[in-house]
């Protein structure tokens, strides 16, 4: 084994006092086979074989694209790089980084100007975008509300196929929301509920027609808006729930409000019309004020008068799901890279953690490693929301999946991945990611100050308020005062005005809507300044409606393209030119106002402007560089490449540009 050993390293087998051992006369240089018996010797000298051709390596990329966090494996990965290498920079700068460290974007940039590499932004950029896309397609930073999206982006037109629609309820408390849910779903749930209220969140599915719809039967409003503010778009239609004996309560507004900052179309479902007291037609007025206007009366609101109880109008609002469905035309690829949201999850004693997931795309099957959010698992059994084993569920299918590691949150992304090695690995990297961003500090997450820079390149722009107020003799006015604000190039968006103090509900609207709080007279609850404070929404309380209005309109300025006015600062006039090696300079003598390195240069000859745009590259008295120059001196101005225009006499007129909006 040791002589083996050492002659495929191409040198010859020695014994102890250095001679060749004893019988070992085969040709050195390797383990080569001895030539055939049968071959004859060939004494000659052997022909030159020719070289072998070096393999071609591929070329390192010159840019690559990092979201707002990225690994240090990760970065290298993209750049194909070693990590070494990039932990060895980061060392210089005083960064004690193991492998798995979260870095910013600025700090890969900084990596990628040593390496020779250009870090760029993602072309679709976020207000949280955290995104890292690795080889097999699955992000190692923690996925962001755009990922679903970005996946259906990408697959094939061909292969996509019209899928169920998300249907979220919504309403005021005891308006009839989940004994609706029962009488499509013919069962009977609201009865086993403690207080007849709905305590969590379900998902399930009915077929009416053959066509299935995919029913979010939530708490409200909040928890709709709490997924939402985490990323997941589930929902494609509202149902908003209104007692037509009731009308228009305080939450159903909020669920106006939280289904409007959504995007998605609500059909009004006015329940009740069983009962003596019921009044459609109030409802109908009520709900045109919060701006959704009957289809009977030339709006484009769908509204259905029923009774879930009675199961008057039910069909009819299935149908109109449909047919609304079917005008929006919601598609998947059941086929292509299974991916989607978590409804819920919980730990239970007998079965461990179970989570109900809702597929958005591909096709999730039992067996399937999946990475969910922060966590993992293999599915080892799936069931449909009636508690049947199944062994796979198709998009906007609803089911109950056991084998996470830990409990995931309510709105986390899940997305399959090729093994559990892959899996495990990709989850700890967004535990790091997350505890890395928890040890920042917090940035608030919108304020009217930063409107300028969070705005700034778009054309259109729209700040988006929540207003409280404590009675409706001061809402009225604050809201009109602040609609009077909107012009062509800002626009301001009531997302909610109610009466009452500021509430978490308040809180998690903005959060997700990007929005400033505004409270007029009134207070702030606990809970909504300590989860306003956690995520950085802007909370501001005001007593006075004309200190209100004088802030608003500070942020809308701030909001507006700049605008600059060009003035005239000085004239300077040529009295010789020097050639120099650099390019020519002018001598000049200031006739009045002053002469500023970097102002903007028109030269005049004889009256008439020869040029204009250029600027005054370099500014000398004598031998030194200086800023200005005042009139009654002389200096020596360089214009760049329009010194060749330049002539004795000629008048060079300078001026600068002054910010006036």
């Amino acid at each position: 084994m040791t002589a083996n050993t050492k002659s495929s390293k191409g040198a010859p087998s020695q014994n102890r006092n250095g001679g060749n051992r004893p019988g070992n006369n085969r040709p050195q240089g390797g383990n080569r086979p001895p030539a055939s018996r049968s071959q004859p010797r060939d004494d000659r000298p052997a022909a030159a074989q020719p070289a072998p051709t070096p393999a071609v390596k591929a070329p390192l990329p010159k840019e690559v694209t990092v979201a707002a966090a990225i690994t240090v494996r990760d970065l290298a990965t993209l750049m194909q790089r070693s990590p070494i290498d990039l932990i060895k920079i980061l060392m210089q700068y005083g960064i004690m980084a193991p492998i798995t460290h979260t870095i910013d974007h600025d700090t890969a940039g900084i990596l990628g100007e040593e390496l020779g590499v250009t870090v760029r932004w993602p072309a679709e950029e976020s207000a949280e975008a955290e995104e890292v896309v690795e080889e097999k397609g699955v992000p190692s930073a923690p996925l962001t509300r755009t990922r679903v999206q970005q996946v259906l982006s990408q697959q094939d037109p061909k292969a996509m196929v019209d899928r169920p629609p998300g249907v979220a309820v919504l309403g005021h408390v005891d308006h009839g929301k989940t004994t609706l849910l029962d009488r499509i779903r013919h069962t009977d749930v609201a009865s086993g509920e403690a207080g007849g209220i709905t305590q969590r969140t379900g998902a399930y599915q009915v077929t009416i027609n053959g066509k299935r719809i995919t029913f979010l039967d939530t708490p409200g409003h909040e928890a709709f808006t709490a997924m939402r503010a985490r990323g997941a778009q589930v929902t494609d239609i509202v149902v908003l729930v209104v007692a037509a004996d009731d009308g228009v309560m305080p939450q159903t507004k909020e669920a106006i409000s939280h289904a409007r900052a959504a995007g998605v179309p609500i059909i009004v479902a006015i329940n009740k019309i069983d009962k003596a007291n019921a009044n459609p037609q109030r409802v109908m007025e009520e709900l045109s004020k919060e701006g959704l206007q009957p289809e009977t009366w030339g709006g484009d609101t769908i509204m259905v008068e029923m009774s879930a109880l009675t199961n008057l109008g039910v069909e009819d609002l299935l149908d109109n799901i449909l047919v609304l469905a079917e005008v929006e035309q919601y598609k998947a690829n059941p086929k292509g890279q299974a991916i989607g949201t978590v409804v819920e999850a919980e730990l239970d004693k007998l079965r461990g953690v179970t989570a109900t997931l809702l597929v958005q795309n591909g096709t999730m099957r039992r067996g399937d490693t999946v990475v969910v959010g922060k966590t993992w698992g293999r599915i080892k059994a799936m069931f449909d929301y009636e508690g049947r084993p199944i062994q796979d569920a198709l998009p906007s299918m609803p089911t109950v999946v056991l084998g996470l590691q830990e409990v995931p949150d309510a709105g986390d992304v899940f997305e399959r991945v090729m093994n559990d090695k892959d899996a495990r690995r990709i989850a700890e990297d967004r535990k790091l990611a997350a505890a890395a961003r928890q040890a920042q500090p917090e940035r608030p997450a919108m304020s009217l100050e930063d409107f300028f820079a969070r705005m700034e390149g778009e054309t259109f722009k729209t700040l988006n308020l929540i207003v409280r107020a404590d009675m409706n003799g001061t809402l009225e006015p604050v809201i009109n005062s602040l609609n009077d604000l909107t012009n062509p190039e800002v626009q301001i968006k009531v997302l909610q005005a109610t009466i009452g103090d500021i509430t978490e509900s308040d809180v998690m609207l903005a959060e997700a809507s990007d929005a400033v709080i505004i409270g007029f007279s009134v207070d702030v609850d606990k809970a909504a300044a300590s989860r306003a404070e956690q995520s950085g929404v802007e909370i501001r309380q005001y007593d006075i409606i004309y200190k209100m209005i004088e802030d608003v309109e500070d942020a809308m300025k701030g909001m507006l393209d700049p605008i600059y006015k060009e003035n005239i600062i000085g004239h300077a006039t040529v009295l010789q030119l020097f050639k120099l090696r650099k390019g020519i300079v002018a001598g000049c003598m200031v006739n009045d106002g002053i002469v500023k390195r970097g102002g903007i240069a028109k030269i005049l000859r004889a009256g008439q402007e020869i040029t204009a745009g250029a600027r005054i590259e370099g500014l000398r008295r004598f031998t030194e560089d200086i800023a200005e120059v005042r009139a009654g001196y002389e200096c020596g101005i360089n214009l760049g490449a329009a010194d060749d225009l330049l002539k004795e006499g000629d008048v060079i007129e300078i001026s600068e540009k002054q910010r006036v909006r």
